[in-house]
C-alpha cells in the first residue's frame, strides 16, 4: 500500500503564492510518476500537473507559467509551487501516484490513470 498526505493549503489573496507538499510512504518508488489534481465545488476533479522520474513535467494549460511541480526523492515528497494565484484556482487539491514505470505524462491526465490518492488540501483564493 501507498499513503499520500497533502499539506500547505490555505487562504490567500489573488496574486499570492502557496506551496503544497505531499508526503509519501509505503510501497512506493522514485520511478513512479506523481501528480496533482484539483476539484472545485460542483465540478469534476481535473488534472493540474505531473512529474516523472526524470523530472520531466506536464501541466494543464490554465496553470502553465504559474505553477511548478517538483519532487524530492530523498524526502519522498512531492511539491506544487503556486504563484500568481487566481480565484478560479480555488479547489481541493489532491496528490496522486501511478504505480507503474511511465515516462510519458501526456496520457496521464485522466483520473483513472492514477492508482493512489491523498485526502486533499483546500486552497482558497480571495479576490
Amino acid at each position: 500500500q501507498v499513503q499520500l498526505i497533502e499539506s500547505g493549503g490555505g487562504l490567500v489573496q489573488a496574486g499570492g503564492s502557496l506551496r503544497l507538499s505531499c508526503a509519501t510512504s509505503g510501497r512506493t518508488s522514485s520511478l513512479y510518476p506523481m501528480g496533482w489534481f484539483r476539484q472545485a465545488p460542483g465540478k469534476e476533479r481535473e488534472f493540474v500537473a505531473a512529474v516523472n522520474h526524470k523530472n520531466g513535467t506536464y501541466y494543464t494549460d490554465s496553470v502553465m507559467g504559474r505553477f511548478t511541480i517538483s519532487r524530492d526523492n530523498a524526502k519522498n515528497t512531492l511539491y506544487l509551487q503556486m504563484n500568481s494565484l487566481k480565484p478560479e484556482d480555488t479547489a481541493l487539491y489532491y496528490c496522486a501516484l501511478r504505480a507503474s514505470f511511465d515516462t510519458f505524462l501526456v496520457h496521464l491526465t485522466p483520473r483513472d490513470q492514477w492508482h493512489y490518492w491523498g485526502q486533499g488540501t483546500q486552497v482558497t483564493v480571495s479576490s
